[in-house]
């Protein structure tokens, strides 16, 4: 319920300073999404990952396709679509188109009441944008321009984002990544933005029920948007390169003083398939 904090926020600030207002409500909506990542947000790969980080560098197919649905518990109403086309290319690198949306439902309109009247009220936001993205040495690198609409019931607001991501292998141990998150700003305290930064390292690898298997322990953060920042810490066991398990505690910052920063759990499962 604390990634909804901000956007009840800017519910509440539509009469003044209403478009920045909403822009930030459209990002915690994103960040509400964000929580079905089970590794940090900086380390996500595949082709809808370029949400979370534009340097995505999968050489596996000439054209890739992604679409990722989100639901949440109905008591955050949340649900949304992320989707991805990348088409690899010689002289350019990965070039795609990206869009997404997230919005809460069942948002009734009352009166003296609890009873519902007239139609509900929509709150939601999408983006739709041009990814690039390529290697430069030993580095993944890339770039996503988006256009981006807000709506809180009768009001709108639109902007442009530009972000950066890089990722980059030192061995066959480490990785370290970092990315913009809907930058549109130089303010490093913007609630409409995130700056991501993650490490993962290989701790163990070898033979296990006649299979390589890898165990990897992975950190990051989100920060640079007005609030504690929120840490993640995790761990992935991968058998064969088909089957991989991910878990990771995440430490939120709280939206106000810092005093509600919480602890939640979450876990994800992998499986290739061909």
């Amino acid at each position: 319920m604390q990634r909804i904090g901000l956007l009840l926020v800017g519910l509440a600030a539509l009469g003044t300073g209403r478009g920045a207002a909403q822009q930030a409500a459209g990002t915690a909506l994103w960040r509400v999404a964000a929580t079905t990542l089970p590794v940090p947000a900086a380390l996500a790969t595949g082709p809808a990952a370029v949400f979370w980080n534009p340097a995505q560098n999968d050489d596996s197919a000439r054209t890739q396709i992604a679409v990722e649905a989100i639901q949440t518990p109905a008591a955050v109403g949340a649900s949304g679509m992320l989707a991805a086309v990348r088409v690899s290319t010689r002289s350019l690198g990965h070039i795609g188109i990206i869009y997404g949306r997230v919005g809460l439902t069942d948002l009734a309109r009352t009166m003296d009441s609890p009873d519902p009247i007239g139609s509900m009220i929509p709150v939601y936001t999408f983006a739709l944008g041009a990814n690039w993205s390529r290697r430069v040495g030993g580095t993944s690198v890339g770039a996503t321009l988006a256009f981006h609409e807000t709506r809180l019931d009768a009001t709108h607001a639109d902007r442009w984002t530009i972000d950066v991501g890089a990722s980059r292998h030192l061995g066959e141990r480490l990785r370290i990544a970092a990315a913009t998150h809907f930058l549109s700003s130089l303010n490093a305290n913007d609630p409409a933005q995130d700056l991501y930064a993650g490490l993962e390292a290989r701790v163990w690898q070898g033979p296990l029920w006649g299979d390589r298997a890898a165990l990897w322990g992975r950190y990051g953060v989100a920060f640079g948007h007005g609030f504690s920042a929120d840490h993640q810490f995790g761990l992935g066991a991968e058998l064969a390169r088909i089957v991989a398990l991910d878990f990771a505690l995440v430490r939120e910052g709280s939206y106000g003083s810092g005093d509600g920063d919480s602890w939640r759990p979450i876990a994800g499962v992998r499986v290739a398939i061909g």
